[in-house]
């Protein structure tokens, strides 16, 4: 089959990650994890005080990130490395949660992520799941999906998920964090979240992980199909 771009898009804690990671380990696709791109930036910013309100701090700092996704053979994927340092559960700790909304809505940093994306993107074969990804970053993929849960539910995923590392977390705290999240994801100036015209809705409040899968992996086909 020829090789195409797919975006997933949507809300947090939809599973637009896992989605992506099964659909690129079963194509044969790269997958890149731009959240965790901006977790990354977000977790630099915050070791090294970085005040981003001020855009000469931002610049500077950014001037000092490097980014690279780096394939792990004992997890079998790759993980996201910060200057060198393989950062990939330190960004999924909720003191990065909590702030990666506000780092990602910065035009800069927004422009130095895509830029990234857009390269790794050239030759196709790729799966990216993000906010933006299909209305900015590859606004003429040949799929795009826009993943999207009952509430209720995205609450309880990320909570169970947050719980293995920080047993002290309360559900209450999770769904403020959302809610914080979505509102942010949504409202910034630049590359908002929305679906794509184009976009396929994918809603998997009622739907399995392997139903999500094999309905994906059709809608794959289906596109790499009619690009022959």
């Amino acid at each position: 089959m020829k090789k195409i771009i797919v975006t997933i898009d949507g809300w947090s804690s939809c599973g637009k990650s896992t989605l992506a990671k099964q659909l690129a380990q079963e194509l044969g696709y790269i997958y890149v994890d731009s959240g965790a791109m901006y977790r990354a930036i977000t977790l630099y910013f915050l070791r090294n005080h970085v005040d981003w309100t001020n855009p000469e701090e931002v610049h500077e700092a950014l001037e000092n990130i490097s980014l690279e996704f780096v394939f792990n053979p004992i997890s079998d994927r790759s993980e996201m490395h910060l200057n060198e340092e393989n950062v990939e559960y330190v960004i999924r700790d909720l003191v990065v949660a909590e702030k990666v909304s506000e780092v990602a809505a910065i035009k800069e940093v927004r422009e130095f992520a895509v830029a990234q994306q857009q390269q790794m993107g050239k030759g196709k074969g790729i799966v990216m799941d993000g906010r933006d990804i299909g209305t900015v970053v590859f606004p003429k993929a040949e799929l795009k999906l826009f993943m999207t849960a009952d509430n209720a539910v995205r609450v309880e995923r990320r909570f169970k998920e947050l719980f293995e590392k920080n047993p002290n977390i309360s559900l209450e705290e999770v769904k403020a964090n959302l809610e914080m999240r979505d509102y942010i994801d949504s409202n910034r100036e630049v590359s908002p979240l929305r679906k794509a015209e184009d976009a396929i809705i994918l809603d998997n409040t009622n739907l399995t992980p392997e139903e999500q899968f094999k309905k994906a992996l059709r809608l794959v086909h289906d596109s790499s199909k009619a690009m022959a």
